[in-house]
């Protein structure tokens, strides 16, 4: 009996088989780092329009295309935040491949995108995104101004019917 007491502590108190661990894979120093994966291209019919930004026939129309991107990125990058966030060159980013589904709906060397990596309007100026939630973006140009909140400011469609709303006098 207390043999096969002495085998059975033996056995209960062996160590576990431990796993080899993967050797590290020796680098050429002379070879750059691996590059980041492919970033894939806008699959075909996903916002070809968008190629036309600032070429459109109107300011109006160049926030709608923004405004439609901002709705497509929410479908098809499935992030659980929905649009992307930061100033607008991180948002660019997003927009140009730099999320969770490496998915670009612009393309990194469109005309609307500045030397700063920005996303301007048909005057040069830097778009200003808004999120208003993790699904609403509003998305302003300075219009013809080039200057943020002034009476010419082109925002996208279902907000200004939400800032008319809101200046609306009583009554």
């Amino acid at each position: 009996a207390l043999i096969l007491l002495a085998a059975a502590l033996w056995w209960a108190r062996r160590p576990e088989p431990v796993a080899p661990q993967a050797q590290p894979v020796a680098t050429n120093p002379a070879m750059p780092p691996p590059a980041d994966p492919p970033i894939a291209p806008p699959p075909a019919g996903v916002l070809p329009q968008l190629a036309a930004l600032n070429a459109t026939d109107s300011a109006e129309e160049d926030v709608r295309l923004l405004a439609q991107a901002f709705v497509h990125y929410q479908r098809m990058v499935k992030d659980p935040g929905g649009n992307p966030v930061g100033l607008n060159v991180e948002i660019t980013r997003a927009l140009c491949g730099r999320n969770r589904a490496r998915l670009a709906f612009l393309a990194t060397n469109h005309p609307a995108i500045n030397a700063a990596g920005e996303l301007c309007d048909r005057w040069g100026r830097p778009y200003f995104f808004h999120a208003l939630s993790g699904h609403r973006m509003e998305v302003r140009s300075g219009g013809p101004d080039q200057r943020l909140w002034t009476a010419d400011d082109v925002v996208s469609p279902e907000n200004r019917e939400r800032i008319a709303v809101a200046e609306s006098p009583p009554g």
